[in-house]
């Protein structure tokens, strides 16, 4: 029973970090409700459900947007619903009957949570875009890579669900919880550039302080400092290394045997690429199962780089329950830990409509009802 139980949210179905926020919210105990598109062959098995595993944790109606008998079955699920979740360009969701002012009309209460890329206004707001173009307008992607080459993009990871998905979930947290005190709803505008520049505040921090700079690979955390960086060993296999602090940095020194060397000083930059190349030299000299022998278990700030299998097998990530297993699936287990109301993944991913009968019987839509709504091919 995680901390969420008891509070429902209405997700209609989108892609990316709509769905990140509402899986999160899922596997805090929230019982969400997928909307979803209506299927003429009706919900699949469920004895094999889908693997998009951020869809997990949820039941699903279908519902056809387009018809108004279809919004206002919605508007009767916002009306016994906590929050809700859509992530369309802006004005679609008013465009289909289903805008703020009408469901907050419906329910007062409603946290209703927008997620974007560029937000709700501003002259890109009707762009259509991806993470790449919002991490790019932020002043993120800029500082990703090494130096000498183009900036990388970090998969889709800052925009769409650190910046996106995860500050969607933390605003409609933070809604509900005001809302609990004043008994007033609200709308939370969350975008992907706003978020992913909120990622972004130590580094301002440190380009103010003058300890940072706009050539990407040349800092401390970007691949710039030879303590800070992945190495390649004899297998070809990579480790990570982290080590900032001056014990720490002198413990890399230590275990790599370069402590007796006559080196530069660790902070002094202009000898950071002759460094890297010294302790590129040496990883290359054992494998990484052997620098893991060697310094696991120290202070030097090291892990060794694994894949997702790999990780899923790692001896800390077991102790730790990091991964779990469901419906056959390997995947991520809930986060953060709870030590009174755990967070659990309630079900696997639903086909769309797999629930249409029971949530909607629910919310008081009857038998006869269901019946004609499914005939109409409003719902399914």
């Amino acid at each position: 029973m995680g901390p969420l139980t008891g509070t429902r949210v209405v997700e209609v179905a989108g892609i990316g970090p709509g769905p990140f926020c509402a899986m999160a919210l899922a596997d805090l105990g929230a019982d969400v409700i997928r909307v979803d598109r209506p299927s003429r062959h009706g919900p699949g098995n469920p004895d094999t459900p889908p693997a998009d595993l951020l869809n997990r944790g949820r039941r699903s109606v279908a519902v056809d947007l387009k018809d108004p008998a279809g919004v206002e079955v919605v508007l009767e699920l916002v009306a016994s619903a906590d929050a809700l979740i859509e992530g369309f360009r802006p004005g679609v969701m008013e465009r289909l009957g289903l805008g703020p002012d009408v469901c907050l009309e419906r329910n007062p209460r409603l946290v209703f949570g927008r997620m974007t890329g560029w937000g709700q206004d501003g002259p890109y707001a009707s762009m259509a875009g991806h993470d790449i173009n919002y991490i790019a307008l932020s002043g993120v992607l800029a500082h990703l890579g090494r130096a000498g080459e183009a900036p990388t993009p970090p998969i889709n990871l800052v925009g769409d669900f650190g910046g996106g998905g995860m500050l969607l979930a933390l605003g409609i947290c933070a809604a509900l919880v005001e809302a609990g005190r004043s008994g007033e709803g609200q709308v939370v505008d969350a975008a992907m550039t706003d978020g992913s520049a909120l990622l972004m505040t130590m580094m301002h921090s440190f380009r103010a302080m003058g300890i940072w700079d706009d050539e990407r690979g040349t800092n401390m955390l970007d691949t710039g400092a030879h303590f800070y960086d992945t190495y390649e060993c004899a297998d070809g296999r990579y480790v990570s290394i982290g080590s900032i602090e001056p014990q720490f940095y002198a413990e890399l020194l230590r275990l790599t045997g370069l402590e007796g060397e006559d080196l530069p000083w660790q902070q002094d930059r202009t000898h950071w690429p002759e460094l890297k190349a010294r302790l590129a030299e040496v990883f290359r000299g054992r494998t990484r199962d052997e620098w893991c022998e060697v310094m696991e278990g120290t202070d030097v700030c090291f892990a060794p780089v694994l894949t997702m299998e790999e990780a899923a097998q790692h001896p800390h990530n077991v102790a730790r329950g990091t991964f779990t297993e469901v419906a056959g699936i390997t995947q991520p287990a809930p986060a953060p830990r709870f030590s009174r109301t755990p967070g659990e993944i309630l079900r696997p991913p639903p086909h769309a409509g797999q629930h249409s009968d029971e949530v909607l019987a629910e919310i008081g839509c009857d038998e006869a009802r269901r019946a004609a709504l499914r005939e109409a091919g409003t719902i399914s």
